[in-house]
């Protein structure tokens, strides 16, 4: 059976990016992903945004599934804003805490993600289907990783369908991940998710600043090639190509590809894995 895919995107904030996003969609379409996903800014930043470009995605006939963080919200907002999606048709939402816009204040009615997933299932039943965050190498906020596999159960247990993890190039983080949350009881799907290098520089600021490990060997690798952009290019793809075939003969339920927005990078990947049609 041919594993899942889906695909996330950011809104785009011009014009331009706009018709650029609307490219890159028709060219990973083909791909034939389960959903796209489309981020959603701290606070609900980008709401306006992000619900234009989940409405775009289901117009051309795609299952989309809009993030939605709860940080900084009333349930008032977050009730008009299912309400919204239910009406728009969409089936799926990936439910997130999320993140205070810089200098915000309040923290709002919620606390953490397992709060807004109850709040979806209270609000509209089986409504939706929802994902929520997985951390294989941990939340960097969490106190330990005691702590973190509790808040992830708390997740599923307060109604989660399925999950999507941080990226990661660590096989051994992944499957460790998953090997403690079955001993907890869960059960649910967790799909890892899958960023394609493009740019050294740019992962290592990513990975920085959301606590993503790249293995020594690779970042050394990395910087071996200075600024031979060719060849960092190519070094991704082999080493994210790998990781993909390792996860999926591991018994990984599909793979979540962080697109950043371009087709080329996973359009390989999954060239090189079998996976176009």
């Amino acid at each position: 059976m041919k594993p899942e895919i889906s695909i996330e995107f950011f809104p785009p904030t011009t014009a331009e990016g706009a018709d650029k996003l609307h490219a890159t969609r028709e060219k990973l379409a083909a791909l034939k992903p389960a959903f796209f996903s489309v981020t959603y800014g701290a606070g609900g930043s980008t709401r306006e945004r992000t619900f234009s470009t989940v409405k775009e995605i289901a117009a051309a006939g795609h299952e989309a599934a809009p993030h939605l963080s709860c940080v900084g919200s009333s349930r008032d907002s977050i009730r008009e804003i299912l309400q919204e999606y239910a009406d728009a048709g969409i089936r799926r939402i990936v439910a997130l805490r999320g993140d205070l816009p810089s200098g915000a204040g309040a923290a709002g009615e919620f606390r953490y993600a397992n709060e807004l997933v109850e709040f979806i299932r209270a609000e509209t039943g089986g409504r939706f289907h929802i994902e929520v965050a997985a951390y294989p190498e941990w939340h960097p906020q969490a106190r330990s990783p005691r702590d973190d596999l509790a808040a992830f159960k708390r997740k599923v247990d307060a109604g989660a369908d399925s999950a999507i993890t941080q990226y990661f190039y660590n096989l051994d983080a992944y499957l460790h991940f998953v090997d403690a949350v079955r001993k907890m009881g869960v059960d649910v799907p967790i799909v890892p998710g899958i960023m394609p290098i493009g740019s050294f520089s740019k992962l290592a600021r990513f990975s920085d600043a959301c606590g993503a490990e790249i293995p020594r060997w690779m970042r050394k690798t990395f910087e071996s090639y200075g600024d031979d952009s060719d060849a960092i290019r190519a070094f991704g793809l082999d080493v994210v190509t790998d990781l993909c075939e390792k996860l999926l003969a591991a018994g990984a339920p599909g793979l979540h590809f962080y697109s950043m927005n371009m087709a080329g990078p996973t359009t390989e990947i999954c060239r090189r894995l079998g996976l176009t049609t």
